[in-house]
């Protein structure tokens, strides 16, 4: 009788103690903190829509790495599946795609959607404006950030940092550029302000996508074109069509590349997986311009090592016609738009601040370094 009696109550032992770890379980699902419940048991799949060639080097790369980082983050309770340009959409169409709620999030630079809004191209490149250090400061401390929200609040997305290019190659080109002159009749592959400037140059400003670039320049559809720089560029095939590659890149000093999501995607999240993306966007800020600095020094000296092309600077006459150019089209954009005039106004009173202090500071050590 004893036996059966301590069997008895290990029995009922065993099923309490199962009901209060089932208990405990059902309270890890669903946490409460500051009145917001979590769900740790539900997961959320999204889809993200890219500009970009599928695993197209850094580029590309950053999108899977942002979607691995959250997941693994997220202990797999948020997981992004990456679509490449033309798998899932076209890749200009990203933008629209992500707004209407078909997709939860894309990946692009701002200055493609200059037709929806003037004012989302000074969050990707200002053609002389601020470099990558600049502008990272500009949006992370400096208010930037905000305004871009508010840009992009209007198309019912919101953005995040996906990156910086640094200062970007001035172009490949089949003909000499000696003075402004030889822009006219020029058709070139250029997005954003600084194709308003070539247009005012006289040449025709193209916008293709990346991953149409070499067929076009090669069929003759375009006579020039800007990419990114050294290592993009030679693994696009470029010196293989063009005979001369330009500098400094003018019109992308310090390029600002992006994540944007949904709003109601967004805010269905719990506020931990809100601060996972928000983490995530800012290790991807990191790394990008990290991996561009290191492998376009080692490319650049691969296509000078190779000789098929020649590095040419633009003459300082054509860069100070295309800066009146530059100016001349920032007034018109923000003439013609108060948000842009809002945005613009803001951008260049940091650019100011920060152009005197680096004369002082960055501008001089590179010329120490170089001597």
């Amino acid at each position: 009788m004893k036996r059966k009696e301590f069997l008895k109550k290990s029995l009922l032992a065993t099923i309490a103690g199962t009901s209060i770890l089932n208990a405990c379980a059902s309270d890890v699902a669903t946490e409460i903190d500051d009145g917001i419940s979590i769900n740790y048991n539900k997961i959320h799949r999204w889809k993200m829509v890219t500009t970009w060639p599928p695993n197209f080097p850094v580029l590309g790369e950053a999108a899977n790495k942002f979607a691995e980082m959250v997941e693994k983050m997220s202990g797999g309770r948020l997981v992004i599946k990456v679509f490449g340009g033309g798998q899932l959409v076209p890749p200009l169409e990203a933008f629209d795609t992500v707004a209407s709620g078909t997709v939860e999030m894309g990946c692009g630079a701002a200055y493609y959607w200059t037709g929806k809004s003037p004012a989302t191209q000074f969050f990707a490149a200002v053609p002389f404006g601020m470099n990558a250090q600049m502008l990272n400061s500009w949006l992370v401390a400096g208010g930037g950030y905000d305004l871009w929200k508010e840009v992009y609040a209007q198309f019912n997305l919101i953005p995040l940092m996906g990156g910086n290019s640094g200062v970007q190659m001035g172009g490949w080109f089949n003909r000499e550029i000696n003075t402004i002159a030889d822009f006219k009749g020029l058709k070139m592959r250029i997005p954003g302000l600084g194709g308003k400037v070539i247009e005012k140059a006289g040449g025709a400003a193209v916008l293709v996508a990346g991953s149409e670039l070499y067929t076009s320049m090669e069929r003759g559809v375009i006579d020039a074109l800007e990419w990114i720089g050294p290592y993009h560029d030679y693994k696009m095939g470029f010196p293989k069509i063009a005979k001369y590659y330009y500098s400094p890149g003018w019109h992308e000093p310090g390029t600002e590349l992006e994540f944007f999501m949904n709003n109601k995607a967004y805010e269905k999240l719990s506020y931990d997986l809100k601060e996972i993306v928000q983490s995530a966007s800012q290790r991807i800020q990191n790394w990008m311009l990290a991996e561009f600095d290191y492998r376009n020094a080692i490319f650049y000296k691969k296509i000078l090592d190779e000789g098929k092309v020649q590095v040419k600077k633009f003459p300082k006459p054509v860069l100070d016609a295309l800066k009146v150019y530059t100016t001349q089209s920032l007034e018109e954009v923000i003439g013609e738009d108060p948000l842009s005039k809002k945005v613009y106004e803001h951008y260049q009173d940091f650019l100011k601040k920060a152009s005197v202090y680096n004369k002082l500071t960055e501008e001089a050590y590179y010329n120490l370094i170089a001597q």
